[in-house]
């Protein structure tokens, strides 16, 4: 892919922008707007910022002369529509203009609004569900991981060990070999060691993360590259998994990695670009129009990767027309003055499918890892009650001044002592910023002690949650807390539910696959592989209910209500039809694929 610098890209998104407003009766006003902009004579992101906020109010007065009524491009009719909007649960159709929904009901209700051009979707009985918005995605590092080796469905040592023979085979001497998503679960909770790849990777250093991204393996080339010794002392929030001899295995856990990744070569923007387009093209496959996409960051890298890839990798794909899904951004919580900055002049919609959310940061580990935060100590490891991955008083002076700012905050805690901590951060935050509308989330909230729940509501704050990850932690969450932690306390949505807890469904991609109507079934079902019975029936949820937490409530979780989240006139027409023709069988098996999905009425996927 030839580079192209961003002054070109801008001058181009300008031109292509004149010759399209042509046709449109308001072409002065825009041309008007247009020649007002500063001189190319900023950074990248200040000229892109300037111009898509100027175009951006200039978009929003002509929609609301425009958009309200009219000819529709397209009209829907004859499915069974589940609107996400309590006003009218189900319809039958809906009418679109200019990309966004400008009427919902029945047939009688849109048919005056065709016209000679307008045309029609007749579903023949399907249905319609709002386009998904997935709560909490790694997506660029998703897409890299697409082309990477893909330890997934790993089920023992010699299968592990064949992958890595079988990945290395065709690669140049000395050069890394990368992949993840091994889970040690899988078979049997032995964790792997340098010693078992070292054999046949003497040449290339070896970085294999675990699933949850809160470990990772390093062959012994790496570790050697990377100056780690035996002798090393855990740094805070991290560790070094040692041998009974006190030799480090090649596992590193959450803080301690970034002694092997600040090692591994910085990913080019090209290949940073096409994992974007492959993330993407995977995401509106599995009906997702929004992303929540909270950047390459853990604990241990870099905070600089979120904002390279919005520069490099976001800004160019919106500029050249290929942003194919929405994405609501959200970077490290020690870059909140930048992202502050970048609020305060460009506002919090660059365009419709770049969106500034706010920051996050990370307050423990994982379960998979250990390194989730608990009261009580590990079952299987009475000495070790997990990690406090950030420094809590530093988190809260950091939380304070980015609230202060206006800045949504989210903060990853999967453990139930790392639960409460933030509850308590929260409360105190607010004490002393005051009272508003700002929706603090809880990324996981996995683990909570009994009556932990009712907090979430009581403080308003958005969980964020995973319904698969209980399908990777089953079995490890019985052998790690015993069965009536494990049972009473964890993924306790229909509890949160009941609390009055607004609910964001996502999939944490690329640690559990991207994929809302598999994520549905399993917060409905809540039955793990092998197993012949709900792990804490009472903890299902109902179809309705799951749908919301993916459309509705997931896209009041991040600010983009307004916008998207329901199939309610005034908002953008993404919309996805399903293969099935039965609300009853779908709400008793939840079962059903992705026929088609729509951007802004028109057809994205396939």
């Amino acid at each position: 892919m030839p580079t192209i610098h961003h002054t070109e890209i801008y001058t181009q998104y300008q031109t292509k922008m004149r010759v399209r407003w042509l046709s449109v009766s308001a072409t002065m006003a825009i041309l008007l707007s247009i020649a007002s902009l500063p001189l190319l004579t900023q950074n990248t992101i200040n000229n892109y910022t300037t111009f898509t906020s100027s175009f951006s109010n200039f978009l929003k007065i002509f929609r609301s002369k425009t958009v309200q009524r009219g000819v529709a491009d397209l009209i829907v009719t004859n499915g069974t529509i589940f609107t996400s909007d309590d006003s009218l649960p189900f319809a039958q159709s809906m009418a679109i203009r200019s990309g966004r929904i400008i009427q919902v009901g029945d047939y009688s209700s849109v048919q005056d609004l065709a016209g000679p051009g307008t045309r029609e979707l007749n579903l023949e009985g399907k249905m319609v569900v709002p386009g998904f918005i997935d709560s909490h995605v790694h997506l660029i590092s998703g897409g890299l991981q697409m082309a990477r080796v893909e330890l997934h469905d790993v089920k023992s040592k010699d299968h592990f060990v064949d992958k890595v023979k079988e990945a290395v085979a065709n690669m140049k001497q000395g050069s890394w070999l990368l992949g993840g998503g091994w889970n040690n679960d899988f078979w049997g909770g032995e964790l792997p060691m340098a010693s078992w790849i070292d054999d046949i990777t003497p040449h290339n250093p070896v970085w294999l993360s675990r699933i949850d991204g809160h470990m990772g393996l390093a062959n012994s080339l790496a570790l050697k590259l990377a100056g780690t010794s035996s002798y090393m002392n855990d740094p805070d929030g991290g560790a070094i998994i040692r041998n009974s001899n006190g030799e480090a295995t090649g596992l590193l856990v959450d803080s301690t990695m970034k002694l092997i990744t600040s090692c591994i070569p910085e990913v080019s923007v090209d290949v940073r670009r096409e994992a974007l387009m492959r993330a993407s093209n995977l995401a509106l496959m599995r009906g997702v129009t929004t992303v929540v996409d909270v950047g390459r960051y853990f604990p241990g890298s870099s905070t600089e990767t979120s904002w390279e890839d919005f520069s490099d990798v976001y800004t160019w794909a919106d500029l050249v027309g290929k942003m194919l899904i929405r994405v609501c951004l959200f970077f490290p919580i020690e870059t909140w003055a930048r992202l502050r900055d970048l609020k305060y002049k460009a506002g919090p919609k660059l365009s419709e499918k770049i969106y500034l959310g706010g920051v996050k940061a990370f307050a423990d580990g994982s379960l998979g890892s250990s390194s989730a935060l608990f009261h009580e100590p590990y079952v299987d490891e009475p000495h070790n009650s997990g990690l406090e991955v950030a420094d809590i008083n530093s988190l809260h002076g950091m939380t304070v001044s980015a609230d202060k700012a206006g800045l949504q905050v989210a903060i990853h805690a999967i453990g139930d002592k790392a639960n409460a901590l933030i509850l308590d951060m929260y409360a105190s935050v607010v004490s002393h910023n005051g009272f508003r509308d700002r929706r603090f989330r809880i990324e996981h909230a996995q683990h909570l002690v009994p009556g932990m729940a009712s907090r979430f509501s009581e403080q308003a704050i958005i969980a964020s949650v995973q319904p698969d990850h209980m399908l990777d932690d089953a079995d490890s969450a019985i052998k790690k807390l015993g069965i009536e932690r494990a049972t009473k306390g964890s993924y306790v949505f229909q509890s949160l539910l009941a609390s009055g807890t607004k609910l964001a469904f996502g999939s944490d991609w690329p640690v559990a696959d991207i994929n809302p109507l598999g994520s549905m079934r399993t917060a409905m079902k809540r039955i793990p592989s092998g197993w012949h019975e709900a792990w804490s029936s009472s903890e299902c949820m109902n179809l309705s209910d799951a749908l919301k937490a993916y459309t509705i409530w997931a896209a009041h979780g991040c600010f983009l209500d307004k916008d998207v989240g329901s199939i309610s006139p005034g908002k953008l027409a993404d919309f996805v039809v399903l293969s099935t023709d039965s609300w009853d069988e779908f709400s008793r098996e939840g079962s059903a694929y992705v026929e088609a999905t729509y951007m802004g009425g028109i057809r994205a996927f396939p």
